[in-house]
C-alpha cells in the first residue's frame, strides 16, 4: 500500500527554545510535545505526570443526579438491579465494572449480556422483558442504548426503569429513560465527549461513591478494567481518557485483577504492558466470547476473585480465540478474493461485500483488514436471523456514520460513529445497498482520504537514537488516537545485513553520512512488497541505494540484553 508522508508543522524556534530551556530537552523532544499540545512547564508537568485530581467532576454530566438518585431509591427500597451491558470488550469491562462496584455492598444486582446471534446489538426486546419477568425494577444499561427508543419504551410499560450510558452518537429522539449519561448530548455540559462506555459507567460509579461520601480512592481499583476498555474501544487517548489510561495501566502492570492477570498469563506478556498489548493480546481474547458464543463467559472471567478459578475460565476464552482466528483468516481470504474480481469490473470508492455464511462474529475484524488493504471505506455483510446485518469501518477522517444514514432509507436500523457502525437491513436490498452507498462515498469522499497518511513528528538524526533521548520519549505514553506514538522521518541512509525473516519480513541496519550509530531496523511484511520480484524492497535495499525511512523508536529485549530499534512504517527510495 503506498502511503502520504506529512510532516507536522514545525514550531517556531522561540518557542523550541523556550519549551527545551524549561524542561531541559531537545529541540526535536521540545518539537515532539508542542505537536501535542505542551508548551509550557506546567502543561509538560500536567502531561508527563497525570493525576487522577484532575478528573471532571462527575455530576457535571447531564442526567448523572437523576442517575444517582435512583440508583440511591432502588438500593433503599431494596429492588432488584439488572446490569446490562453489549457483547465486546468496551460492553463486557464496563458490566463488569458497574456490577463489581454495586456487588461489593448491594446483594440484590445481576448482569445481563445479549446473545449477539439471537438478539443482536444492544438493548433487546428479549433482555427488557427477561429484566420484567425476573422482577428487575431497574436496569443500568452500559455502552448502548442511546438509540434504544421502542425498548426503553417497552421497559417503561412493564414497569421497567432504565439509566442509559452510552457513548455514541445520539439521535435526534432520546429514549424516556430515567437519565441519559452521554457526553455527545449537544445539551451535555460535560467538558469531555469521548470516554468509553466503561468510561460512562466509571462516571457513574465515581457519582455514586461521591454522593455517599465513600473514599473514590476504592474506585482506582476498577482502572484496570477501565484502561482495557479505552484501548480496546479506540477512543482518543487525551484528555481524561489519559489520566484513566495512565494510572490503569499502572494497575494492570502491578496488581491487575485475577480474571485480568489470568489473560496475561495466557497471552505470555513477559514484559511491561503497553496499550498495543491490550489491543492486539488481551481486547481479543474478550472479544473472543461474543463473537463466537457468548459474552457471558468474559464478564464472568473479569469479576472473578480467585485466580485459580480465573486461569480455568482464560483457558476456555483463550481457546474460543484460536477458533475466531481460524474463522477471521478463512473470511478474510473469502473477501479479498472477492475484491480481486469485482475490482476488473470497475474503481470503486467503497467496499461492501455480503455472503451469507460468513461468521457474523468476525465480520468487524474483516472489515479492518479489508482496509489495511485496499484502504477506503467498508461494510462486510452476513445474514443472521434472516436478515443482512454488519460491520462498518472506516478510513481517516471520513464520517462513515454519517455516510450510512444517507442510506437510512434502505435499513432495518443502523449505529455507531465517525469511524465503525453497524447496520442491519433486509438481504435483497443488499445489491440497492452497495449502489447507494457507493454513491454517497463517490460524492462524499475527497483525494486525500484514498491513501493512508503517515504523520511525521520530526526528522532524526541517526546519533540521536540514545536511551537519553528514548527514555523522555516512552514517558510522553500511554500512545493511542489522540497521542501517537511519536514517529520520525530519517533521510539518505543505506541499509547492511539485510535478512528476511519467515519470508515476509526485513531486519537491516541502517547508515547515515556523518552518523557513528547504526541501528538495527524492522520492516513487518516489507519483504515483497512490489509485484515485480527485481523490484522487491530487499532487493533495493541490498543494492545499497539511498533511501529515506519513517520509523518509530522502541526497545527490544533478548537475553537479558535491552537495544534500540527501528520500527519501520514506510520506505521511500531516491
Amino acid at each position: 500500500m503506498e502511503y502520504v508522508w506529512k510532516t507536522k508543522p514545525k514550531a517556531s524556534q522561540a518557542a523550541l527554545e523556550k519549551l527545551s530551556k524549561e524542561i531541559n530537552v531537545n529541540p526535536t523532544l521540545a518539537n515532539v510535545l508542542i505537536n501535542r499540545g505542551v508548551e509550557s512547564f506546567d502543561q509538560a508537568k500536567d502531561f508527563f505526570r497525570p493525576s487522577l485530581s484532575q478528573l471532571h467532576d462527575p455530576f457535571l454530566m447531564k442526567g448523572m443526579s437523576h442517575a444517582v438518585e435512583r440508583i440511591e431509591q432502588a438500593i433503599s427500597s431494596g429492588e432488584k438491579i439488572l446490569v446490562y451491558g453489549d457483547y465486546d470488550v468496551d460492553g463486557t469491562t464496563a458490566v463488569a465494572l458497574v456490577f463489581s462496584f454495586l456487588k461489593g455492598f448491594y446483594p440484590k444486582v445481576d448482569f445481563y449480556i445479549p446473545d449477539r446471534y439471537k438478539e443482536g446489538y444492544g438493548i433487546s426486546e428479549r433482555g427488557v422483558r427477561f429484566a420484567a419477568e425476573e422482577n428487575f425494577s431497574l436496569v443500568i444499561a452500559l455502552d448502548c442504548g442511546i438509540k434504544a427508543i421502542d425498548k426503553v419504551a417497552l421497559a417503561k410499560e412493564l414497569g421497567v426503569d432504565f439509566i442509559i450510558c452510552d457513548h455514541h452518537t445520539p439521535g435526534e429522539t432520546l429514549p424516556e429513560a430515567v437519565a441519559v449519561l452521554d457526553a455527545k448530548q449537544e445539551d451535555c455540559p460535560y467538558p469531555y465527549k469521548e470516554l468509553s462506555g466503561c468510561g460512562v459507567g466509571f462516571k457513574l460509579i465515581q457519582a455514586f461513591a461521591k454522593k455517599r461520601g465513600m473514599d473514590e480512592s476504592g474506585l482506582y481499583a476498577y482502572l484496570d478494567l477501565l484502561v482495557v476498555s479505552i484501548a480496546a474501544d479506540i477512543v482518543p487517548i487525551s484528555g481524561e481518557n489519559r489520566i484513566l489510561a495512565y494510572y490503569g495501566l499502572d494497575r494492570i502492570n502491578n496488581t491487575p485483577r485475577p480474571g485480568l492477570k489470568a489473560l496475561i498469563l495466557r497471552s505470555k506478556i513477559e514484559k511491561e504492558i503497553g496499550i498495543s498489548d491490550i489491543v492486539f493480546k488481551i481486547g481479543p481474547r474478550i472479544n473472543a466470547s461474543g463473537r463466537l458464543e457468548h459474552a457471558k463467559a468474559s464478564v464472568e472471567l473479569l469479576i472473578s476473585t480467585d485466580l485459580d478459578e480465573a486461569l480455568e475460565r482464560a483457558k476456555v476464552v483463550d481457546e474460543v480465540n484460536a477458533t475466531r482466528r481460524n474463522f477471521d483468516e478463512n473470511i478474510t481470504k473469502e473477501a479479498f478474493e472477492m475484491i480481486a474480481a469485482r475490482e476488473q469490473e470497475q474503481i470503486w470508492n467503497t467496499t461492501v461485500l455480503f455472503k451469507e455464511d460468513w461468521h457474523k462474529g468476525v465480520i468487524g475484524i474483516v472489515a479492518s483488514r479489508c482496509i489495511e488493504k485496499y484502504y477506503r471505506p467498508t461494510i462486510i455483510l452476513t445474514e443472521s436471523n434472516s436478515k443482512a446485518t454488519g460491520s462498518a469501518r472506516s478510513v481517516v477522517d471520513f464520517d462513515i456514520y454519517e455516510a450510512i444514514s444517507e442510506c437510512s432509507d434502505l435499513l432495518d436500523q443502523f449505529g455507531g460513529h465517525k469511524y465503525a457502525a453497524g447496520l442491519t437491513l433486509s438481504v435483497d436490498k443488499v445489491p440497492a445497498f452497495q449502489a447507494k452507498f457507493e454513491e454517497v462515498v463517490k460524492s462524499r469522499i475527497e483525494e486525500v482520504h484514498r491513501k493512508p497518511v503517515i504523520e511525521i513528528d520530526d526528522e532524526l538524526l541517526l546519533d540521536q537514537i540514545n536511551y537519553r533521548f528514548y527514555n523522555i520519549l516512552k514517558q510522553m505514553a500511554p500512545f493511542g488516537p489522540g497521542n501517537p506514538e511519536p514517529i520520525f522521518r530519517i533521510s539518505n541512509v543505506y541499509a547492511e545485513d539485510v535478512v528476511v525473516l519467515k519470508e515476509k519480513h526485513l531486519r537491516f541496519k541502517i547508515k547515515q553520512d556523518g552518523q557513528e550509530t547504526t541501528p538495527v531496523c524492522l520492516g513487518f511484511g516489507m519483504a515483497d512488497r512490489a509485484k515485480d520480484p527485481d523490484l522487491t524492497t530487499v532487493n533495493f535495499l541490498r543494492s545499497k541505494m539511498r533511501f529515506d525511512l519513517v520509523a518509530e523508536m522502541r526497545e527490544n529485549f533478548f537475553r537479558d540484553k535491552s537495544s534500540l530499534q527501528l520500527y519501520v512504517k514506510d520506505i521511500k527510495f531516491d
